[in-house]
């Protein structure tokens, strides 16, 4: 699309004279500083009520963009919300150019000392304050210094999950790409169902078919009891996946949170610093003078840092001390509990994603730390895996990395905050060969009023639970149709703990087997 800019008849002028007063030389460089402080101000313009004349001054397609035509495109599309192919964005690049023009001769008018060099000086120190307090939000923030090499395996998945009635052997394969469209899989059974016992025969299954080289974090956010750790079940698991067990706040998860930030590339550390920023903020309410001791403490932080080292949140709570006093807050209650029961071995270089965790989150510990520490590693991980290359399908086998299963899924379904990662996770991050394996006590819960976890998972198991007569919904979780329910109401009628129905393809949906 070829885009040739022209001006307003009553633009010419100015153009000549606010590059004079920029000092700027060509007259090119000022109707683009005009396009970008027109687009600044967030205004959406009308090619009905803003378009004028095009007899002013006159600027060749690559004259005017240059080689960064691309990027200038993408901005008006992302502004109007457009399509590169809509004939129109000529238009609006030059309805932009000249109300950027008219603004700026405007400001000019009307302050008679303001000379260019204030301009641009204040222009480029309110794009950087944009950039700093630009909200992140959940968005994975780009790490150029990122050097964690994470192993991949694409054997086959053929993973045993149970027997039927005469006691043959029940497999599945989920990273079979010409099966399965994704490797999530959705489990749901009541207490003493067997859900766990499951979880832990498929992921030692995992780990096996995998030769170790597809890792997982098991993050269990009920806590794992003392009975529990003396049960052969829980002692053979970490026998068999050589897993390690992290029994907060006794002993600390090896990552330093902090450590998914750029802290080499300047913009790509502001981001990081207020994704950071943002996740401290959603957990423990902070008010907005609290927000920006926050970041002025981590961003002291980071700067007292060289050569690629990273602070610790002890670090940043000093620095709060520093700015706002040592009187109590939400803010230092908050990096308190993060920091003074050392729930984070900060001195890790995040090789942990290459060996198996199992993360226990006490029940000792304050709702705020538990959900803030559990998010601030399911962030890392998130963060880390975003910044790598895709998995590659071999044979069409899809490559796989890495395991994120959490137990107790609902703690997540129900905060927020979480709620809204996992939904980005679940969507996002199996480009990357990431299973994510959500575990839960009920199928309700799977299905949000903002969003249907389950949808997300390609498979589905059903074990015992209090809700079995609830057929729509239960249809609904293993995605199948209404002429399946009564095969699906026979099945529940005679449900046992241990026992499962699912969606897999490799065995007949709906019915019975026993989980092994």
């Amino acid at each position: 699309m070829q885009i040739n800019v022209t001006t307003s008849t009553e633009n010419k002028d100015v153009v000549r004279e606010l590059t004079r007063r920029l000092n700027l030389g060509s007259e090119n460089h000022i109707a683009r500083i005009a396009l970008a402080y027109s687009l600044k101000t967030k205004i959406k313009l009308s090619i009905t009520q803003n378009l004028k004349d095009s007899k002013g001054k006159s600027y060749k397609d690559d004259t005017f963009f240059g080689k960064y035509k691309d990027y200038y495109i993408a901005i008006i599309c992302q502004h109007y919300n457009f399509h590169k192919s809509n004939t129109d964005i000529g238009k609006f690049v030059k309805m932009h150019v000249d109300h950027g023009l008219e603004l700026i001769n405007k400001l000019f008018e009307d302050n008679a000392n303001y000379s260019g060099f204030d301009f641009l000086i204040d222009s480029i120190e309110s794009g950087i304050s944009e950039l700093e307090n630009s909200v992140v939000g959940l968005e994975h923030v780009d790490n150029f210094n990122q050097n964690i090499q994470k192993t991949f395996s694409c054997n086959p998945w053929k993973l045993l999950v149970g027997n039927d009635e005469e006691a043959k052997e029940i497999y599945f394969t989920p990273n079979d790409t010409l099966l399965y469209s994704n490797t999530h899989i959705a489990v749901a059974g009541q207490s003493g169902s067997g859900k766990t016992y499951f979880a832990q025969r498929l992921l030692e299954r995992i780990v096996t078919a995998s030769d170790f080289q597809t890792n997982f974090i098991f993050l269990d956010f009920k806590g794992i009891s003392v009975s529990e750790k003396e049960s052969d079940e829980f002692k053979n698991f970490f026998k068999n996946t050589q897993a390690k067990l992290i029994d907060t706040p006794h002993k600390p998860f090896p990552v330093n949170p902090l450590s998914f930030i750029d802290n080499i590339n300047a913009n790509n550390k502001i981001l990081g610093i207020n994704k950071f920023v943002d996740i401290i903020t959603d957990y423990a309410g902070l008010g907005k003078v609290q927000v920006q001791h926050l970041k002025e403490a981590t961003k002291l932080a980071f700067d007292n840092h060289h050569s690629g080292k990273y602070p610790t949140i002890k670090e940043i709570l000093n620095n709060v001390y520093e700015i706002a006093g040592d009187k109590p807050s939400t803010l230092t209650e908050i990096l308190i509990g993060l920091s003074e029961i050392n729930l984070f071995d900060t001195n890790s270089d995040g090789s942990f994603l290459n060996q198996n965790y199992y993360l226990s989150l006490s029940g000792d510990l304050s709702r705020n730390v538990r959900f803030t520490a559990a998010f601030l590693v399911i962030n890392y991980i998130y963060n880390t895996f975003m910044n790598m290359e895709n998995s590659i399908v071999e044979n069409d086998i899809k490559g796989m990395r890495y395991v994120l299963l959490i137990d107790e899924a609902h703690n997540v379904f129900k905060d927020k905050k979480s709620k809204e990662i996992l939904e980005k996770i679940l969507r996002e991050i199996r480009s990357k060969g990431v299973s994510v394996i959500l575990l839960s006590q009920g199928i309700e819960e799977f299905n949000q009023p903002s969003f249907d976890f389950s949808s997300m998972c390609e498979t589905a198991f059903l074990m015992n639970i209090k809700s079995k007569n609830e057929l729509k919904v239960i249809n609904k979780f293993l995605g199948f149709s209404d002429k399946e329910s009564n095969k699906v109401a026979r099945s529940m009628e005679k449900i046992q703990n241990r026992q499962a129905i699912s969606n897999i393809k490799e065995y007949e949906r709906a019915k019975l087997f026993n989980v092994i």
